[in-house]
């Protein structure tokens, strides 16, 4: 018989794989450690970049109802490289969130979004993303096209769902 575990989010059982134990166990994390409302998450939802689908494990929403966070969960063994940070930031240009996060189950990196930092030696390890089109409604004051750079700073802590509601 094959073992599962309750989805709270999607209300039902589904198959106990190593990836899924991870996105229950973050589940939890998220409305014990951040705060974060159960009803302000979804699992597995799916979207589309271009003509591709994909499928976001956790997203968290702000009270307005937009994407605020993206967590992408991987089975204990697989490591957080720059292949899963890719596989996020694409996620990213569809759903313009505020937060990502990245766990296996036993290392998590979290990266917030910031305003552009000039470059400096300081400022180098961030990671950048264009905004998108859809993005430049919400110009910045400093460009005239909308197309200022954003950026996402790692963190060190799991921000509580309040703060999500405050990064910029």
């Amino acid at each position: 018989m094959l073992k599962t575990v309750y989805d709270p989010l999607r209300r039902k059982d589904v198959p106990a794989t190593p990836e899924e134990l991870v996105r229950q166990w973050f589940i939890g994390e998220l409305e014990t450690s951040a705060g974060v409302p159960r009803h302000m998450m979804m699992s597995e939802t799916e979207f589309k970049l271009g003509e591709k689908a994909f499928r976001a494990d956790i997203l968290v929403y702000g009270r307005d109802g937009r994407p605020l966070a993206v967590v992408e969960c991987k089975r204990p063994e697989v490591p957080l490289d720059a292949e899963v940070v890719r596989q996020a930031m694409r996620y990213d240009a569809v759903l313009d969130v505020r937060c990502i996060i990245l766990t296996n189950g036993t290392s998590t990196k979290i990266y917030n979004r910031i305003a552009a930092l000039p470059e400096t030696k300081e400022t180098k390890y961030v990671q950048k993303t264009t905004r998108t089109p859809a993005r430049a409604a919400q110009k910045a004051p400093d460009t005239p096209d909308g197309t200022a750079q954003m950026t996402f700073c790692p963190t060190d802590h799991l921000p509580s769902y309040e703060e999500m509601l405050c990064l910029r």
